[in-house]
């Protein structure tokens, strides 16, 4: 009789393991990237992000964590660039830990071309590296408005200047070497300054071929240790024929450029307020594409349903290309952790309640799949 109970518990074990493995197995089928995009956190947050990496991305199956780290790092290459509130190498290999355990991919990210300043203060690089600025004449401004005289959203570095390079290379090589990382996010989004006509290097040059040509030499740097690129992929969509508009696609032309860079550049694609299915059109093109939702939880699930849709009513040939879809926060982690806590009212559109309904929907698809 106890010989009987242990071989009927084994064989419930096997049952429960083997529909778990196939949940997994159609999940990744459906949606390879399940992502999940935020800032660094800072020191103090460090053990609560921790948790939170071990206690809610990995019980949904997120698998994909885009981490914004900006300057928010300790560099050895560039101790100069270290911004206040910085992760140590120590600190890092706490989150790289995590998500090894939990089969957690890590892309870290800097912002390379635009977002070089936010409202009226410089980033990093540009404080620390003035010569790189594409448009030195427009000066930051005390108090910042939108719109302005100078179409100053955020600023942009000089793509041509000689010595760029060997200082973004080597923070990023940095970067990914610490967090072990087999691809690196550029961002690369809401480049208004590009080949601006008083530049000396790129003034009056074609803005889709210096926005291709620094996403390939990002992107064949990156290639050298067989690390893919990763970017955002506004400046790739025409914003005028499309109606899309100047922020989630292009009005400065630089759209052409979906023509002229590498087809292994990862694009994530951005649309917060319509569903919009411009992933076809990068598919098509010949990408891995990437949708990306915000604060809105319908638009999110909606997004949701048209990747597996495309994915499952695709040609072989496309089928692949549409990879999944990742949440994006733009917070703080601090301040995303504590209102994804504490915050109670779940019909708002936030960041931290998106999440929560999108892997909701996410987590059901096996099971709507099988029934």
């Amino acid at each position: 009789m106890k010989k009987n109970r242990v071989t009927l518990l084994l064989c419930c074990s096997l049952i429960f393991f083997s529909s778990q493995s196939n949940a997994q197995a159609t999940l990744d089928s459906l949606l390879p990237v399940r992502g999940f995009c935020i800032n660094a956190p800072r020191p103090v947050q460090l053990d609560s992000f921790v948790q939170f990496i071990d206690k809610e991305l990995a019980p949904r199956k997120v698998n994909t964590l885009i981490l914004q780290v900006e300057y928010a790092f300790e560099f050895k290459s560039h101790p100069e660039l270290t911004d206040s509130f910085a992760l140590s190498y120590a600190d890092s290999k706490k989150i790289v830990k995590v998500c090894k355990k939990n089969h957690i991919r890590i892309i870290p990210q800097i912002n390379f071309l635009g977002h070089q300043s936010w409202a009226n203060k410089l980033n990093k690089l540009l404080q620390l590296y003035p010569q790189f600025d594409e448009t030195p004449d427009v000066k930051i401004p005390e108090k910042y408005e939108w719109p302005n005289a100078d179409n100053l959203y955020c600023k942009s570095y000089c793509p041509l200047h000689p010595d760029l390079h060997k200082v973004t290379f080597e923070v990023m090589d940095e970067l990914c070497d610490v967090f072990e990382a087999d691809a690196f996010h550029a961002g690369m989004d809401e480049v208004f300054y590009l080949g601006e006509a008083k530049c000396p290097r790129c003034g009056g040059r074609d803005k889709a071929q210096l926005f291709a040509d620094e996403v390939r030499t990002i992107h064949d740097h990156l290639a050298m240790k067989k690390r893919e690129l990763w970017i955002w992929g506004d400046r790739l969509l025409d914003g005028k024929t499309t109606g899309l508009g100047e922020w989630e696609a292009s009005y400065n032309n630089t759209y052409r450029a979906v023509d002229l860079i590498p087809k292994d550049v990862v694009i994530c694609d951005w649309h917060y307020e319509r569903a919009d299915k411009t992933a076809v059109y990068f598919a098509m093109k010949g990408f891995h594409v990437i949708t990306c939702p915000w604060r809105n939880a319908g638009i999110a699930i909606t997004q949701i349903n048209d990747m597996v849709g495309f994915r499952t009513s695709a040609t072989a040939e496309m089928k692949e290309r549409f990879y999944g879809i990742m949440e994006t926060t733009w917070s703080n982690a601090g301040r995303f952790l504590r209102n994804y806590y504490q915050t109670s009212n779940p019909d708002e559109h936030t960041s931290w309640n998106c999440f929560r309904s999108m892997y909701e929907a996410i987590n059901k698809l096996p099971e709507s799949r099988t029934n």
